[in-house]
């Protein structure tokens, strides 16, 4: 369940952005996609470029796509989604569920910085993808926010799968947000959420964990009943769960409180 309920957090929070009308919106994208394109011939890397806007990604295939079994090397194709399923599938579970978290927190995290500095943040992170004989392997995931919008929204994302390598003095960190113009590093704290849900809803969530009824809760808030009932709305459809004992379980797990 928590691992549905953050990608379906991070999908509307990426699409449901408010996207300004840019008239050189086609050279921004067309400039992207041959960068896209560059590091998949220069990295043998898959890159995928997701435009949040139109809800596309461009994805470029390097030898690394023929390694995972996903399609040929120097072929590329245009999907209607911003999720691309065919990748997703090779990457292992427990590892989808992290990334869809740090990718969460890497959007809340950038909504915070100006937006000329954003293209100088990354993700960087390890995770476990089959090849086409379904073996496991050691993959490195770099993402960016390569283009906003001038309203400030995330426009452009880059991703990008390679083989992580390995060596015997150092090891990659499971995910960090890296600043490429400072060398400053902000380590991956996953279970991050927590903007997810305003401060009164944290309060009467954690409330209700404790058994408390809407009547109650009201009395003990100093606030009416009907209020109480739309933040407990909020909270299900924030969380997307069906009741409050779900919603508790998914804010414990993703250390709302």
């Amino acid at each position: 369940m928590i691992k549905q309920n953050v990608a379906s957090i991070l999908n509307d929070e990426l699409l449901k952005q408010p996207f300004s009308i840019d008239k050189v919106e086609s050279a921004i994208l067309s400039e992207y996609q041959q960068i896209a394109y560059g590091y998949s011939k220069i990295e043998n890397s898959i890159a995928v470029l997701s435009d949040l806007k139109s809800d596309k990604s461009y994805i470029y295939n390097g030898g690394f796509a023929e390694i995972l079994g996903v399609a040929e090397k120097n072929s590329s194709k245009i999907i209607d989604s911003i999720w691309e399923e065919d990748i997703f599938s090779r990457i292992h579970p427990d590892d989808l569920a992290k990334k869809h978290l740090l990718e969460l927190q890497f959007f809340h995290l950038l909504k915070t910085i100006p937006v000329d500095e954003r293209s100088d943040y990354q993700i960087v992170s390890k995770m476990q993808m089959k090849d086409q004989s379904g073996k496991y392997i050691s993959t490195q995931h770099r993402m960016f926010y390569v283009s906003s919008c001038p309203s400030g929204n995330l426009w452009l994302a880059l991703c990008l799968y390679n083989y992580s390598y390995e060596h015997p003095d150092y090891e990659v960190s499971n995910g960090t947000i890296i600043n490429s113009a400072t060398g400053n590093t902000i380590e991956a704290d996953r279970n991050n959420c927590d903007n997810i849900l305003s401060s009164r809803e944290k309060e009467i969530l954690l409330l209700i964990e404790k058994g408390r009824m809407s009547k109650d809760i009201a009395t003990a808030l100093s606030i009416s009943i009907n209020t109480v009932n739309r933040h407990r709305q909020n909270i299900l459809e924030k969380l997307r769960v069906k009741n409050s004992l779900e919603a508790c379980r998914v804010a414990k797990l993703m250390k709302l409180f």
